[in-house]
C-alpha cells in the first residue's frame, strides 16, 4: 500500500515522536523477537516500520527512498538468519533504517545523524548487528567473502551464514568484480542478495522462465541436484576443480532454456531470480530453501525505491535525501532563498562557462552528476560531460586519457570519495603531469552523514605528490578565478571546496588572473600581535575571532592562504620578521595539511616562531551539524579565539 499522501490511520493510534503506539514494532527489542512472530504478521511489520520512517524523516531529514525500498528485505533477512550470529554485511547504510529499527534501536532513531544519535549508516562499534562498516559503495562482497572463510576455516563456527546486501548501483563499482571474482575462485558459502531497484539485469518475462526460476529454488531439485553430483564424485567423474566447470554448463543450459542470460553466468557463482523484492512470503520460502546450500551464489530482487510512499515512487532521485517533509501531503519544507548558491552550483555553472570559452573543457563524475552539479554540463554539452558510475578510479585514469590526448578535464567526486582512486591521481595523472583538474567535492567537516563521509584527509594526501597544485577558495570569486586558472597551466590541480551555501548572492564576478602561491590579507597590521593562516572557507571563523581579539585590544593579521601547494613562502618569510606566534587553521585532518606545512617552513626558516595548529585532530569525527562539529574539534571562532589567547599567555611567561 502506499503509505504517506495516503496514509493508512486504520490501526492503532499513533504517538507523536513514532507515529506508531501499541504495534508490533514495540514487541521488537531485536530481531529473535521478530522470529518468534507467526509469517503472517511480517506484512504489517513491514508497514509499521515504513510509518516509523516516514514519522521520523519527516522532521529529522535522512536517506529516505532507498530505505523504503529494502524494508521486506530486511524482515525477510533477519526472520530468516540467526542474527547477530549469522552476518549481515550491508553495501552503503541508505539502504539499511529497517534494519537499524529491528536490531534495538527504533527508540534511538529518532536521534538519527545528530550529535550523540546514531550514526545514518552501519557502523560496528555501534551495534553488533553492523558487521561492517557502510559509508562508502561496493565493498560488501569482499568484506562478506572475507568473514564467510574466516567462519569456514574457524572450529565452532563453519556453520554461520553470510549474507551480502548490495544495491544495483553499487554493483557495478569495480571493488564489487573484484570481489565477485574473488568468490568465484574460493571455496566459501556466501549468499549475495542483489537489491535491484533501477538496472534490468535478467528480465522476468516467459512462462518457462518463470517455471526455471522456481524449479532451481526448489529444495526438491536441489536435493536431487546435489544426489547427482555426489554420485559422480564418487565416481571419480566430477572433482571439486571441475565442480565450477559443471556450475558454468549448468548456468549455460538455463540461459538456453530460458532464452535469458545475466550477468553472472560466467562465474562459479548460483544465481537465483529475480524476485520481487516486496513478496515477503516468497523472499522467506526462497531464502529458507536457498541458506544452507554451499558454493557462492546470488538472489536477484527487483524493488522499488520509495516503496509505500506515492511521491518517493514517483521521484526516487528527489526523495533519495529530501529533506523536511509534511507526511500526510508529501510536501516538502522548501527552504528560504536568499540568492545564495551552493559551491556545487558555483562550480557547475562556471564549469559551463568555461566550456563555452573553451572547445576542450569536459566534465567527469563518478555518480553524482546532480551532487556535484555536472548535470549542469551534462545538459549543455552532453558530448562533453561524462558519468562513470561508481568508479572513482576510473573517473580518474579516463580523465587522464582525456588529458593526454588534448582534452582539459574537470574531475568533481566528493573528498572522501576521491581517497578510492589515490594510485590513479599519481600514477595515471600526476606521474605523466597531465593537465586534469581535480574539482574536490564536499570536502572538509560535511554534517550528518557523519564519519564515513567527511573529506579530511585530501589535503594531507594530496600535498606530497610532486607536481600538483592544490588550493582551497574562500569564496565564490577565488573558485571561479582557480577553475580558470587551471586552463592556463600544463599540469595537474586539485581545488577543494564544501559541502553547503557559499558566501554572497553577486558570485558570477568576471575572471580574473590568480597567481599560483600567492595569498591574501584579509586583516592586516603593520607589527601583529599574533597571525591566523587559514585556508579555504575557514577565513570567515579566522576573521571572526580577530574580531574577537581586537575587542581585546590584540592586533591579529589574517591571512587567506588560497595554496596549499605551492605555498607562499615570500609571506611567511615577511610574517616571521613581524610575529613570532602563529596560528594555523584548516577544515581537514591536522596532521599533514597547512598547519604541518607551515610548520615545517618555520622549523628550516624562522627559529623562535611559535605555530598552533587547528584543524580536524587525530581522531574520527562523528555526525552532527557542521557548527556543532567544528566547536568539538577547536575550529570556530571561539575555538581560534581560545587558542590565540593561550598561545599569547604562553609567550608572555
Amino acid at each position: 500500500m502506499n503509505i504517506g499522501s495516503t496514509i493508512d490511520h486504520s490501526s492503532d493510534s499513533s504517538d507523536s515522536s513514532s507515529g506508531v503506539a501499541g504495534s508490533l514494532l514495540d514487541r521488537i527489542g531485536s530481531p529473535s523477537d521478530l522470529r518468534k512472530l507467526p509469517k503472517e504478521l511480517l506484512p504489517k511489520v513491514c508497514d509499521e516500520l515504513r510509518q516509523y520512517i516516514i514519522a521520523n524523516l519527516s522532521n529529522n531529514p535522512g536517506h529516505f527512498a532507498s530505505s523504503m525500498g529494502a524494508v521486506e528485505i530486511a524482515v525477510a533477512l533477519h526472520y530468516v538468519f540467526d542474527t547477530p550470529h549469522d552476518h549481515i554485511v550491508w553495501d552503503v547504510g541508505h539502504q539499511a533504517y529497517a534494519h537499524k529499527i529491528l536490531t534495538g534501536r527504533k527508540e534511538q532513531f529518532q536521534n538519527l545523524r545528530k550529535l550523540g544519535g546514531i550514526s545514518g549508516f552501519p557502523n560496528p562499534h555501534e551495534s553488533e548487528y553492523d558487521t561492517f562498516i557502510a559509508g562508502h559503495a561496493s565493498n560488501s562482497i569482499s568484506a562478506a567473502l572475507g568473514m564467510a572463510i574466516a567462519d569456514s576455516i574457524t572450529p565452532g563456527r563453519e556453520q554461520l551464514k553470510t549474507v551480502a546486501v548490495i544495491g544495483d548501483a553499487s554493483i557495478s563499482g569495480g571493488l564489487a568484480f573484484e570481489g565477485l571474482n574473488n568468490a568465484s575462485n574460493n571455496p566459501n558459502n556466501l549468499l549475495i542478495i542483489l537489491n535491484d531497484n533501477d538496472m534490468s539485469i535478467d528480465d522476468n518475462v516467459g512462462a518457462l522462465h518463470r517455471y526455471m526460476t522456481e524449479l532451481t529454488t526448489s529444495s526438491r531439485y536441489n536435493r536431487f541436484r546435489d544426489k547427482i553430483y555426489r554420485y559422480f564424485r564418487d565416481k571419480g567423474v566430477i572433482n571439486e576443480k571441475r565442480r565450477g566447470m559443471l556450475l558454468r554448463l549448468n548456468n549455460s543450459l538455463k540461459a538456453f532454456i530460458s532464452t535469458q542470460q545475466n550477468i553472472f553466468e560466467g562465474l562459479n557463482i548460483r544465481y537465483f531470480g529475480p524476485f520481487d523484492g516486496h513478496d515477503l512470503e516468497r523472499m522467506v520460502k526462497v531464502l529458507n530453501e536457498i541458506k544452507d546450500m554451499t558454493g557462492p551464489r546470488i538472489l536477484h530482487l527487483r524493488t522499488v525505491k520509495g516503496k509505500g510512499y506515492k511521491q518517493a515512487e514517483n521521484d526516487p532521485t528527489t526523495w533519495h535525501a529530501p529533506g523536511k517533509f509534511n507526511p500526510a501531503t508529501g510536501e516538502r519544507t522548501s527552504k528560504k532563498e536568499d540568492g545564495i548558491l551552493n559551491w556545487q552550483q558555483v562550480f557547475g555553472k562556471t564549469l559551463v562557462e568555461l566550456a563555452d570559452l573553451d572547445p576542450r573543457v569536459c566534465g567527469v563524475t563518478a555518480a553524482m552528476p546532480s551532487g556535484t552539479s555536472m548535470n549542469m554540463l551534462l545538459k549543455t554539452y552532453p558530448s562533453r560531460a561524462f558519468d562513470v558510475g561508481i568508479s572513482e578510479g576510473h573517473a580518474v585514469t579516463f580523465a587522464g586519457g582525456l588529458a593526454a590526448s588534448g582534452k582539459r578535464p574537470f574531475v568533481a567526486i566528493y573528498s572522501s570519495f576521491l581517497q578510492r582512486a589515490y594510485d590513479n591521481i599519481i600514477h595515471d595523472v600526476c606521474i605523466q603531469g597531465l593537465p586534469v583538474c581535480f574539482c574536490i567535492d564536499r570536502a572538509g567537516i560535511v554534517g550528518e552523514d557523519g564519519v564515513t563521509h567527511h573529506g579530511l584527509f585530501d589535503l594531507a594526501y594530496l600535498r606530497c605528490i610532486p607536481g600538483l597544485s592544490i588550493a582551497a577558495p574562500a569564496d565564490e570569486a577565488t573558485l571561479r578565478n582557480l577553475m580558470r586558472h587551471a586552463l592556463t597551466i600544463n599540469s595537474p590541480i586539485a581545488i577543494r571546496y564544501p559541502r553547503g551555501k557559499a558566501t554572497s548572492p553577486d558570485w558570477q564576478t568576471p575572471f580574473s588572473e590568480i597567481k599560483p602561491g600567492k595569498s591574501r590579507v584579509l586583516a592586516g597590521h603593520e607589527k601583529p600581535d599574533i597571525a591566523i593562516l587559514s585556508i579555504g572557507t575557514v577565513s570567515a571563523n579566522a576573521i571572526k575571532a580577530s574580531e574577537k581579539l581586537a575587542e581585546k585590544g590584540i592586533k591579529a593579521e589574517v591571512h587567506d592562504m588560497i595554496w596549499l601547494k605551492p605555498l607562499d613562502t615570500a609571506m611567511l618569510e615577511n610574517l616571521a620578521s613581524r610575529t613570532d606566534k602563529i596560528i594555523t587553521v584548516e577544515d581537514g585532518a591536522i596532521t599533514g595539511g597547512l598547519g604541518t606545512a607551515v610548520s615545517e617552513w618555520v622549523a628550516n626558516n624562522a627559529s623562535g616562531i611559535h605555530v598552533v595548529s587547528l584543524g580536524v585532530p587525530d581522531k574520527w569525527v562523528s555526525h552532527g551539524t557542521p557548527a556543532e562539529l567544528h566547536k568539538s574539534c577547536g575550529f570556530d571562532p571561539e575555538g581560534i579565539l581560545k587558542a590565540a589567547e593561550k598561545l599569547l599567555n604562553l609567550t608572555a611567561e
